[in-house]
């Protein structure tokens, strides 16, 4: 299965049964007077994790990227890594599906759309289909915040949107979010109450389309 392209269908629904499972062990129990961390830290060794998320451009250097490994404990470490993975994933074809490979001991899904390459990297034994979930939330998310024009020039001028579209995703290597229409309206959102420099065009746009889309899966 690795290294070859697969298709997303069966995605959803398995990872809503890892996370839902994850959600249920995840609680500190309190015996005789003293809080038990045990079932904690056992329920997030059993929960997907993210070693990072990369987005580069069509000659491997980094447009946006968020590491929550210590597997790269140095910016040359990691941009060593993301030359790398670019070089092992450039000529296979990545624009019409995600794909899959092994790569330095982890599993790396990915995908590509005009001159943007989108990694998502998680441990060897992590679940490829929930790397792929949270690859195509990404993927999806980014092209509601550009409004579809998903190029390497948009990307640049609206880098604050993507970062703040990888912190709404993830944290500390913890999945928070997939679904990009959700993902999309908390950025417009901190971005409207943080008072960014982004055109009210731009989030009224997000905002707009992000409402559309959620009415259409509604309306299914």
């Amino acid at each position: 299965m690795f290294g070859t392209c697969f298709s997303l269908s069966l995605v959803s629904f398995e990872f809503h049964e890892v996370m839902h499972s994850c959600d249920v062990g995840n609680f500190v129990r309190e015996e005789e007077g003293e809080i038990k961390t045990s079932d904690v830290l056992e329920s997030e060794e059993s929960c997907p994790s993210i070693k990072n998320v990369l987005l580069l451009d069509s000659e491997g250097k980094r447009v946006a990227a968020k590491y929550y490994s210590d597997d790269w404990p140095t910016n040359s470490a990691k941009e060593a890594y993301e030359k790398s993975v670019f070089t092992k994933t450039q000529k296979t074809n990545g624009r019409t599906e995600a794909e899959i490979t092994m790569f330095e001991n982890n599993v790396v899904v990915y995908k590509f759309v005009q001159d943007l390459h989108f990694f998502v990297t998680g441990g060897e034994d992590e679940n490829e289909l929930i790397l792929a979930t949270v690859l195509q939330g990404f993927f999806d998310a980014v092209g509601l915040l550009l409004r579809g024009n998903v190029d390497k020039k948009e990307a640049l001028e609206n880098l604050d949107l993507i970062l703040l579209c990888l912190d709404e995703i993830v944290d500390g290597g913890i999945i928070l979010e997939t679904d990009a229409n959700v993902i999309a309206g908390k950025v417009a959102s901190h971005s409207l109450d943080a008072g960014a420099p982004l055109s009210e065009q731009t989030i009224s746009q997000a905002l707009a389309t992000a409402r559309e889309h959620l009415t259409r899966s509604l309306l299914k």
